[in-house]
């Protein structure tokens, strides 16, 4: 029996703990931007300009992430990986200043150019620093950060703001990057040269990674679903007498999660992936039906611990595989990829969910959406089946 390869090495701890700082900042500024739009004296924007400075941060973030495998394979990914970070970093610190609505959203633009370019290059390399035979383990442990920091980014934020200036905050948000840029100074990574060849035109496959499109396509219809919980948990739970206890929403959501990622990761790669793909996708479904009936708190809280059980386990899954379908070498590609549609579904689900809100009302979006994940299943089985019929 050969011994395990480990997983916990310097360079992966690093990483991840750099992604997380990431992440916190991320959803720290995703709760905190719309309310300083408001509030703030020299904006005094409305809501809706509130909104558009979320979404122009996601519009930025997506067109970079077509761009991000080219950039990778022509620089390397560590020297993008410190000049990201670097970049992320100035970027958060630059708040400080943006105390009027246009530089504030040419800021956010900048801003998510960044974030697509250092949440794909650190995804690729959290893929290569993993030993492939324990990559859904190590990546499902790589995905905690992520998780994580969706509690820890907007409990910082609406802990801070009640009591502390908005420059303050943002000066705070600038010391925890530079805490992220430091520990990505010590990540060491493997790079896989591309053997020079003559210049040529730029191809469909320097931009999208087409081996991981149909997983990426289930990544897509699986965040399109979760963006009515990150963008209309709150409101729902007001609307419900709830508002308080959607606080504690998220938190239980990551506690749920935390307790089964070790085993779904350790069975994704014993079993394959179905045996954690599809509970997964149905506990989703039962925590979004939970949803629709909700009334109380501790159904509230409930709801999250299923949503955590199950949605929290599918992002590290999809994305182990769509980077399993690619060449080593094609690493940032294939991750790449994957999150431009993953965060395509979250901002189309974000407009267009909110639309049919208005005519079902939450309670039936989520009823809708429970069967939903269910047709997914489906379509997620047809994918596999049809990758494998490909491959033999």
């Amino acid at each position: 029996m050969t011994e395990k390869r480990p997983i916990w090495t310097k360079s992966f701890i690093n990483i991840s703990i750099s992604t997380f700082f990431i992440f916190v900042v991320f959803y720290a500024l995703l709760t905190l931007v719309p309310i300083y739009v408001i509030d703030e004296d020299g904006l005094n924007g409305s809501a809706a300009e509130g909104g558009i400075a979320v979404s122009i941060f996601l519009v930025s973030a997506i067109i970079m992430r077509f761009f991000a495998g080219l950039i990778l394979e022509k620089f390397g990914k560590r020297k993008i990986l410190i000049l990201s970070v670097l970049m992320f970093a100035i970027s958060t610190g630059l708040y400080f200043f943006a105390n009027e609505l246009v530089p504030l959203l040419l800021l956010r633009f900048f801003h998510g150019i960044w974030f697509s370019l250092v949440t794909t290059v650190a995804g690729a390399i959290a893929a290569d620093l993993v030993p492939p035979e324990r990559r859904g383990e190590g990546l499902g442990y790589y995905g905690i950060a992520m998780n994580l920091a969706v509690v820890a980014g907007p409990f910082l934020a609406l802990t801070l703001q009640p009591y502390v200036a908005y420059q303050t905050i943002f000066l705070v948000f600038g010391i925890i990057m530079a805490v992220g840029f430091l520990c990505a100074l010590f990540v060491r990574v493997e790079e896989h040269p591309i053997a020079k060849t003559e210049k040529r035109k730029l191809a469909f496959s320097d931009f999208i990674e087409k081996k991981t499109l149909p997983v990426a396509s289930v990544g897509f219809f699986i965040s399109f679903v979760y963006a009515s919980i990150i963008t209309f948990i709150s409101v729902y739970a007001e609307s419900l007498g709830l508002l308080q206890t959607a606080s504690f929403f998220f938190v239980v959501y990551a506690v749920a999660m935390l307790l089964v990622r070790p085993l779904t990761g350790r069975l994704f790669d014993s079993k394959g992936p179905d045996i954690v793909i599809i509970p997964s996708c149905i506990i989703f479904a039962i925590g979004l039906l939970s949803l629709s009936f909700t009334h109380s708190s501790w159904m509230l809280l409930l709801s999250g611990a299923l949503v955590g059980l199950g949605y929290g386990t599918l992002l590290p899954s999809f994305q182990t595989l769509a980077i399993q379908a690619a060449d080593k070498h094609r690493s940032g590609h294939a991750t790449g990829t994957f999150f431009a549609l993953y965060d395509s579904g979250l901002a189309l689900g974000a407009v267009l969910l909110g639309a049919v809100a208005g005519f079902l009302g939450y309670s039936n979006l989520y009823l809708v959406l429970a069967f939903s994940v269910m047709a997914i299943i489906f379509y997620y089985k047809w994918i596999m089946n049809k990758q494998k019929t490909s491959e033999n």
